[in-house]
């Protein structure tokens, strides 16, 4: 799901950085200090899952792991994910430092949707209801950030509309496990450490 440098128009890369540096801003602002140790394993999760690629076609995919993040994170996984990517793009290339806005936009605003979508229903939950809805989150983030992606690709030209319906079409075996993952994660979290999903509402006071 990396977009690479000189794919996209330019009016799509200025609003993708744009929107990326407000959503790192305020990630910042919304992350406890507690969250930090978690913003680091779920960015060093994320870098190390998304480096491997599975080709499909012209494209490839990988897993993102960016609905637990955001089921966990909230708006903080917009810095945690940004490192990752930025590292990624950094040290092995993937995507660029052009498209970095717009990449972190596809997998981190998806992440903060379904945290705000599934997250009052996991703290409400047992742990198997919270497991339905953690799976529902992994796959839902999974499916945004491929529409996101379709979305920017089209925008930037009528050419890439192929591209962009394959992208679509290419994750829907990723929606399933990770889907399955997720699920997996919140069930074992929500039973040992419940405390660890909160609706991030207002931002952090003193960070």
């Amino acid at each position: 799901m990396h977009i690479v440098d000189g794919a996209l128009s330019i009016p799509v890369l200025v609003a993708g950085s744009a929107l990326a540096v407000a959503g790192i801003g305020l990630g910042l602002r919304r992350m406890p200090i507690d969250k930090i140790p978690a913003a680091g394993v779920l960015s060093a999760t994320f870098f190390v899952a998304s480096l491997v690629h599975v080709p499909i076609g012209p494209s490839s995919v990988h897993l993102i792991v960016n609905g637990l993040a955001g089921l966990v994170l909230g708006w903080a996984a917009f810095p945690a994910l940004f490192v990752g990517l930025l590292l990624q793009a950094a040290f092995f290339g993937f995507g660029g430092l052009t498209v970095l806005g717009v990449n972190t936009v596809d997998v981190a605003l998806p992440a903060v949707i379904v945290h705000y979508l599934c997250v009052p229903a996991i703290t409400r939950s047992g742990p198997r209801a919270a497991a339905i809805w953690g799976s529902i989150g992994g796959a839902g983030a999974i499916a945004l950030s491929a529409g996101c992606v379709a979305l920017v690709l089209a925008l930037s030209g009528e050419e890439f509309v192929p591209a962009a319906r394959l992208v679509i079409l290419a994750h829907a075996p990723v929606m399933l496990i990770e889907g399955i993952l997720t699920g997996a994660a919140v069930f074992l979290a929500r039973k040992v450490k419940p405390e660890l999903f909160v609706v991030f509402a207002t931002p952090a006071r003193g960070v």
